[in-house]
């Protein structure tokens, strides 16, 4: 018998642990953190300790940032059985155990992470050091914001290269500013190089006059085009052609023309001294110069043979020596940068990243923009950097000022202005604003002093506001991403409203909240029906989780007393459903009781059967339509919860 009696008890707890389970669940569905850990913990407490329950105890704590409660756990749920427990918990530990200062435990966890996510990419290199990984990936979406610039001409405009508060650049734009001939190759002037002043107000650009750089002999009636300056700015280098000393065009014994380098040194605010660098030579070209962060290395273009030579034209480098006067020998680059292809338009950033164009890796159409890590990985693979930098069409000539994300890049794609076009570019994060009101559910009055959580798609807590006298709330939120704003204030049913932000940097959209006054009826906590299984009186989840807004008013006013009704529709007979409705209110009870309620603050729980109906059977009767009917019973079937000794409790 008493093993009878024990299977019994077991039985029932495990019967009541599944259900506290079930309603953790819809509270955790509806983010509702807090309450769902307690159910969950009470879950655990009566047996359930299910790989489920401890990863969901670990998400309510790691959803409210509580990382040691979190890893905590996350750690039970490993240690129960780590083959049930999915990869993303383990790095969810991970995470925690960066968070908590923890790296031995994080490392060591890495490794079974890699076992089960091979090709995850948090498993690469560069995240070996996790926490300097959560670090340098905390902006989850950049945007690029792209304007053709307006002193672009209706020819070739290209290589914006910026120093000191004025922008260069190569431009054909017009034939008649130093008497020049026009090039056979595109029938359009001869390049030149050109300048002008800029600086940037709120974040845009503003360009004064172009003018031809201010230069003694740098420009001719031929090509230039492409600088580099040193950091000092006292050395300029630019690309040419070939020139013999009466300054016509010179060319190898095929009849063509090659491009070499040159640089010039300022003196009083003009270029002068013009030299033509080393190893530039009369059957190849040589072109597009770009110096190093510390300008101790030059990198240019050439299609020069050479025996590391991989493709029609390639990216090299020499070593500036010490006097600024010699170069070592030029050294390709190698496979990991050039092609058999074109590779051209070197640039480097602050940061030492290499920006080209080449025509030789996976592109989305002839020249595409790429940038490297090569100068301080020798195996570093390019990437391409997609649009809108990247187009179906030629671009190239990226400049990029590493520290404020802004620079230029130059194609000739469509809807431009001339043959080849000079673009800005500049990074932002696209940001939005939500705002709305929380209003009574029934008056629609405003609420004041509610609070108002604003959760992401990974079901994250990642801020909260309480309203203000007028009801209002605001949230800065990210672009592209799925939201969903929670209402809650005591004594109120909570709402939960879910919403998707556009891709339009500075949109705004309304999200308006309804809390329904559980405590708007005199000496009456309203909730929702407490619905029933046909012909049964326990309680269903989604009742005890309408339930538990009872749970919470009692809690809050800690001498209220009430009495529980439940009422019947007509379907069956008197007798039966005095009967029913008697267990369903002591049903009522024991699960407010079982929740930390004590007994005597009950006062009764008394079943009605049909003997109160709201709608009476005439009434009923009368109607056409089934759904109509199927309506006034449900009206019919409801459960009150009167406040004993109203006006004492309510000041309470």
């Amino acid at each position: 018998m008493k093993t009878k009696l024990l299977l019994i008890i077991l039985v029932l707890t495990s019967t009541f642990s599944f259900a506290q389970t079930k309603v953790a669940d819809k509270f955790f569905d509806n983010f509702a953190y807090i309450k769902a850990s307690e159910l969950y913990e009470d879950a655990v407490k009566n047996g359930d300790d299910s790989v489920h329950v401890l990863t969901r105890l670990g998400d309510c704590y790691y959803n409210n940032s509580n990382s040691e409660k979190a890893a905590l756990w996350y750690k039970k749920a490993l240690d129960k059985d780590i083959d049930k427990v999915s990869a993303d918990y383990i790095y969810k530990y991970i995470q925690t155990q960066r968070s908590l200062g923890n790296y031995k435990e994080a490392e060591a966890w890495l490794d079974r992470f890699k076992e089960r996510q091979t090709n995850d990419g948090r498993v690469d290199s560069e995240i070996t050091d996790m926490s300097v990984y959560d670090e340098l990936s905390s902006m989850d979406k950049v945007y690029i914001d792209v304007i053709n610039l307006d002193l672009n001409s209706e020819y070739s405009d290209f290589g914006g290269y910026e120093y000191n508060g004025r922008m260069f650049f190569a431009s054909a734009r017009s034939a008649d500013a130093t008497g020049k001939k026009v090039y056979s190759w595109n029938e359009q002037p001869f390049l030149d190089i050109f300048e002008t002043t800029v600086k940037e107000t709120n974040g845009v650009k503003e360009f004064g006059s172009v003018m031809a750089i201010n230069a003694e002999g740098v420009n001719t009636n031929y090509h230039e085009a492409t600088v580099a300056i040193t950091n000092d700015g006292k050395t300029i280098y630019f690309t040419r052609d070939n020139l013999n000393k009466r300054d016509k065009l010179d060319s190898d014994t095929k009849g063509t023309t090659h491009l070499k380098l040159y640089k010039a040194t300022l003196d009083s605010g003009n270029w002068k001294d013009i030299e033509e660098l080393k190893f530039n030579g009369d059957k190849f070209s040589t072109g597009h110069p770009v110096l190093s962060p510390d300008n101790k290395q030059l990198y240019f273009v050439s299609d020069r043979e050479h025996e590391d030579a991989l493709g029609q034209t390639d990216i090299y480098v020499v070593d500036i020596l010490e006097d600024g006067n010699d170069y070592s020998s030029p050294r390709n680059l190698g496979p990991s940068i050039n092609t058999p292809g074109r590779e051209m338009f070197p640039f480097i950033a602050k940061d030492s990243t290499m920006y080209f164009s080449s025509d030789g890796f996976v592109n989305l159409g002839l020249l595409d923009i790429y940038k490297s890590n090569i100068l301080k990985d020798s195996n570093a693979k390019p990437e391409n950097l997609g649009a809108p930098f990247n187009s179906g069409s030629d671009d190239f000539a990226l400049y990029l000022d590493s520290d404020t994300e802004t620079g230029y890049f130059s194609s000739n794609r469509a809807g431009g202005k001339g043959n080849d076009d000079i673009y800005s570019f500049s990074a932002y994060e696209c940001k939005q604003m939500v705002k709305g009101i929380v209003k009574d559910k029934e008056t629609n009055e405003p609420i004041s002093g509610a609070t108002v959580e604003l959760i992401n798609e990974a079901g994250k807590i990642v801020n909260n506001v309480t309203t203000n006298e007028n009801g209002e709330y605001t949230f800065e939120v990210e672009c592209e991403k799925n939201y969903s704003v929670r209402g809650s204030k005591p004594d109120y049913e909570d709402d939960v409203q879910s919403f998707t932000t556009s891709a339009i940097n500075g949109d705004e959209q309304t999200v308006d909240l309804y809390l329904k006054n559980i405590l708007a009826l005199p000496c009456e906590i309203v909730i929702n029906p407490i619905f029933f299984d046909f012909d049964k009186w326990n309680i269903r989840t989604d009742s005890k989780y309408d339930l538990e807004n009872i749970v919470d008013v009692m809690r809050a006013y800690p001498e209220m007393k009430i009495t529980i009704e439940s009422h019947t529709d007509r379907r069956g007979t008197l007798r039966y459903n005095d009967k029913l409705s008697d267990r369903r209110a002591n049903s009522t009870k024991d699960y407010i009781i079982s929740r930390g309620i004590a007994a005597d603050r009950i006062v009764s729980a008394t079943g009605y059967g049909e003997h109160k109906k709201l709608i009476s059977d005439e009434e009923i009767d009368n109607m056409s339509t089934r759904a109509e009917k199927e309506a006034a019973h449900q009206k019919n079937r409801r459960s009150h919860f009167r406040i004993v000794d109203c006006e004492e409790g309510r000041e309470q």
